[in-house]
């Protein structure tokens, strides 16, 4: 039953999952109770990152996009910073990164495509980069969208350059570590840049790397010196390459929405030091395509919403790619969102539905569902669970629902 923060987009490994036990006692036919709701977080998707009682996340203001500070305990917003000069203009104007803890410091990506790093104490700027140092490019209009990666010293981030389409900061200056080049097969295919996705740790095929998904399609860059260590590109749609990859020790699954598909990948060590990656089986648009509401790996089974708008629940088994149940024509519509804990999910569709289901590949079995206490246009950022909360971002609002 202890808490536990959550200092990233996807939580603790970017799994999703939340190790918290004893939840769920005080969800009833009308929810878990409304503990509180902030107000003035700015407009955007981004979803919440916890830590040490306080909450971080990022929103759009008449003048700027900025990160916000808000207190985990009464809801009161603590400090604002501006993370960018002018309010950025894009389709579906917003923020969208989670801001990424890391120690007294914050890291977040504004949606027109600067890496900032601010003290959690009061927000005051610690450096910033932009990504046009790189030749910075997102694949469609829609703003940059990535939860930057902090591991060890430094920062991993996604400019879509042609020459820098992943670089590696070093996180307490913003200088470049290295910078990693997509293997395209010309140059028309590496002006797609970067796409919506955040990198995730990987150790398959037994060489650390970060993996990432972008406008070309999903690739392998090893940590220690930025080698491209492979490339799959039959994931990669032309529109919007968004879910964050799964990674569950030699494997890694990963989908795309507007009718592509979903992959399993295994990575096993090459003859000269490297990594292939090699795929196990293919799922195309009618069996299972993720949009951006995300993909969670539990037992074995892979839960999520399927269908390029639609989110309908359904469960795969992560290695055969067999559907367990699904897809289901459940309550709400549209996208569907989720988080993990204690033998359930929490998942979140578009038009605000909350359902709490029983995670099992047997069947969907649909225990409550709510329609939270504030709902406004598309419900997009991602539910989180931390410390016995369940916390639901809704444009300027924040909801705080107690679980336990």
């Amino acid at each position: 039953m202890s808490a536990e923060d959550w200092r990233q987009w996807r939580g603790d490994g970017r799994a999703n999952r939340s190790s918290e036990t004893g939840l769920f006692d005080t969800w009833g036919e009308d929810g878990p109770p409304l503990v509180w709701t902030a107000e003035g977080l700015g407009s955007g998707y981004a979803s919440v990152s916890v830590a040490d009682g306080v909450i971080y996340t990022t929103g759009d203001f008449e003048d700027n996009q900025a990160a916000v500070a808000i207190s985990e305990e009464s809801g009161e917003v603590l400090w604002t910073q501006p993370i960018t000069d002018q309010q950025p203009k894009h389709g579906y104007e917003g923020s969208r990164t989670t801001p990424t803890v890391d120690g007294d410091r914050l890291y977040m990506v504004s949606s027109d495509g600067k890496i900032v790093c601010l003290n959690r104490d009061d927000g005051g700027t610690v450096w910033a980069r932009d990504f046009k140092d790189w030749g910075g490019k997102m694949m469609s209009g829609w703003g940059f969208s990535e939860s930057p990666l902090v591991d060890g010293d430094r920062v991993v981030c996604t400019p879509g350059g042609p020459d820098a389409m992943v670089v590696a900061l070093n996180k307490e200056t913003g200088e470049q570590t290295w910078a990693a080049k997509f293997p395209a097969a010309d140059d028309e295919a590496l002006k797609k840049g970067a796409g919506y996705s955040s990198p995730i740790i990987s150790n398959g095929g037994g060489v650390k790397q970060y993996i990432q998904l972008v406008g070309q399609g999903l690739f392998g860059i090893r940590a220690s010196d930025g080698t491209v260590l492979w490339k799959y590109e039959r994931v990669a749609n032309r529109t919007a390459n968004i879910p964050t990859a799964i990674v569950d020790g030699d494997f890694v699954f990963a989908s795309s929405g507007y009718n592509t598909g979903s992959a399993l990948l295994k990575l096993s060590p090459d003859s000269k030091g490297g990594v292939h990656a090699e795929e196990i089986y293919w799922l195309g648009a009618r069996e299972l395509q993720n949009k951006h509401g995300g993909i969670t790996l539990v037992d074995g089974y892979l839960y999520c919403g399927h269908g390029n708008g639609n989110g309908l629940p359904i469960c795969v088994e992560a290695k055969t790619g067999e559907v367990a149940w699904g897809p289901e024509r459940a309550k709400g519509r549209g996208e569907t969102s989720l988080v993990y804990a204690d033998g359930h999910l929490v998942m979140r569709r578009e038009d605000g539905t909350v359902m709490l289901v029983v995670a099992t590949p047997e069947d969907l079995e649909i225990l409550h569902t709510f329609k939270p206490d504030y709902q406004k246009g598309k419900s997009w950022a991602h539910p989180v669970i931390a410390n016995g909360n369940l916390y639901l971002r809704e444009q300027d609002k924040l909801m705080c629902y107690r679980l336990r």
